[in-house]
């Protein structure tokens, strides 16, 4: 007798989308790619199992219907599955995971042109634009009063300040990157750090070292309230 399969971060990120409101399949599809797909991409390629496995697991109930000729199957979080996302929730989580073809093309330029680098990096700055797009748009949408479940935009901010200071990142990391490039010779083979870049680097890296870390709800003191 086989056994289910173990819960997923994907699993979980669509539990989280049911916990919200009930979607079909089509409608996870949209959503995944709306919001999800820029925080955990790897999970639209699951969309259509992902739902199944959960109701198998008794986390969410498939309801199904049609619109007009076409079936369609609509799901929805189960009190159990509320329970577990919960529960889930209450880990810290793993941090980012960096994954990036043009920062790797960078560390290997070495083996290609000068030409070749300027692109990569000119392809960078325009990525990071074209996705910074949609989180403007978002955000001026929330900021009018018109974003979508607006119950829910103190975590969507959140979430979006990080992608705006990330798009941000990559796009100024890549005019400071050009600047530097486009004084290498033809062969980058022959390109020199300047020394002042590398203690400029040192200086910025040192943040960790005297920043803050933010209050931690468990160990902080909380004042008690007048009873």
């Amino acid at each position: 007798m086989s056994r289910e399969p173990a819960l997923t971060t994907t699993s979980y990120a669509i539990l989280g989308l049911l916990a919200v409101r009930p979607w079909s399949t089509y409608e996870l599809a949209r959503q995944m790619d709306r919001s999800l797909g820029r925080l955990w991409p790897r999970a639209q390629s699951k969309i259509y199992e992902e739902p199944k496995k959960l109701v198998r697991r008794g986390l969410a109930l498939a309801e199904r219907g049609s619109v007009g000729r076409r079936p369609r199957t609509v799901y929805s979080i189960t009190p159990q599955g509320r329970r577990l996302l919960a529960d889930w929730l209450r880990e810290p989580g793993a941090g980012p995971v960096l994954e990036s073809e043009q920062l790797l093309k960078v560390f290997f330029a070495d083996s290609g042109t000068t030409a070749d680098a300027l692109a990569t990096l000119h392809a960078a700055r325009v990525w990071a634009a074209e996705r910074n797009e949609d989180n403007l748009a978002a955000a001026r949408a929330y900021l009018a009063g018109q974003g979508a479940f607006p119950e829910r935009a103190a975590q969507t901010l959140l979430v979006g300040r990080f992608l705006t200071d990330y798009y941000c990142l990559v796009a100024t990391w890549a005019d400071w990157a050009a600047t530097i490039v486009v004084g290498w010779p033809e062969n980058p083979r022959d390109a020199v750090a300047a020394a002042d870049e590398i203690a400029e680097t040192v200086r910025r890296a040192q943040w960790s070292e005297t920043a803050a870390p933010p209050p931690d709800r468990q160990t902080e003191e909380r004042p008690q309230k007048d009873r």
